[in-house]
């Protein structure tokens, strides 16, 4: 009876523990990363399941693909494809973070190939937003002109939607003859607008600044029309709106393109 009693007692002091071992937590051991070994013994590492699927096939989560120790990442940006055919875009007013980014793709295709021809869209509103506020300087447009003039390649100008002000005058730089506009643009000439505050000294000093940078303007587009500066000063006095087969008349562009007319072939889809 007390053998019997014994072996009672060792079965059950047996099933205690091992029910307290499987409720005991156990240390988190990583798990290494899956590796995918090709033909070339190239090993390339696979992100884990947990990684989400979103719209088009991408993947979304923490992890990151690596090929031959190189990061497999989306590919590249649509200004990044443009600047590869040599087209610069500008769709935003002309504020200092614009014009150092039109300066600079306008320095990288310099120094690409001197003697194949930029190609600049131009949809801006110039030195002011849509509705006339004032949100940069003249100064901006003068560094991107001074520099269309610098570099070697040739710059086409291509005007669509707006080309106002300031924006206007960057059209006109361009290589005579390869200036155009599409069908539907609008081209305005104005004058510069002060935004001068504080003092009357400091206004008085600014008025002469803003006087100074509208009879530039004027300088400049009065050259790249063949027409006097007087007669663009007075234009420029108030507003004047152009239609594209006006500009043409004005000698501010050269033609009214239609959408072949400018065909190009995307050569970056070849190297991709």
């Amino acid at each position: 009876m007390n053998l019997r009693l014994a072996l009672l007692g060792l079965v059950a002091a047996s099933s205690c523990c091992n029910v307290a071992a499987a409720f005991t937590p156990k240390a988190f051991v990583p798990q290494p990363k899956k590796l995918v070994t090709t033909s070339s013994s190239t090993e390339l590492w696979r992100p884990s399941s947990a990684t989400s699927m979103v719209a088009g096939g991408a993947e979304r989560g923490m992890q990151e693909e690596y090929y031959d120790g190189v990061r497999i990442g989306p590919p590249p940006d649509l200004p990044s494809l443009l600047l590869h055919n040599r087209i610069v875009y500008i769709g935003m007013p002309l504020v200092p973070a614009v014009t150092e980014l039109i300066i600079a793709e306008l320095l990288y295709l310099n120094y690409e190939s001197t003697t194949d021809p930029i190609t600049m869209y131009i949809n801006s509103s110039g030195t002011t937003t849509a509705d006339g506020q004032a949100v940069g300087f003249e100064t901006e447009a003068f560094a991107i002109a001074d520099v269309m003039k610098y570099v070697r390649p040739p710059v086409h100008t291509v005007a669509l939607g707006q080309a106002f002000g300031a924006a206007a005058m960057l059209l006109a730089q361009g290589k005579r003859g390869q200036r155009f506009a599409l069908p539907n643009a609008t081209i305005l000439l104005n004058q510069p607008k002060s935004m001068a505050r504080g003092q009357a000294a400091d206004i008085a000093i600014k008025a002469k600044e803003v006087a100074h940078n509208r009879r530039q303007t004027c300088e400049l587009i009065a050259q790249a029309c063949g027409k006097p500066v007087s007669t663009v000063i007075e234009d420029c006095s108030r507003v004047k709106y152009l239609q594209p087969y006006e500009a043409v008349e004005y000698g501010l562009i050269d033609q009214v393109i239609e959408n072949e007319s400018l065909a190009v072939k995307p050569s970056f889809m070849s190297r991709l």
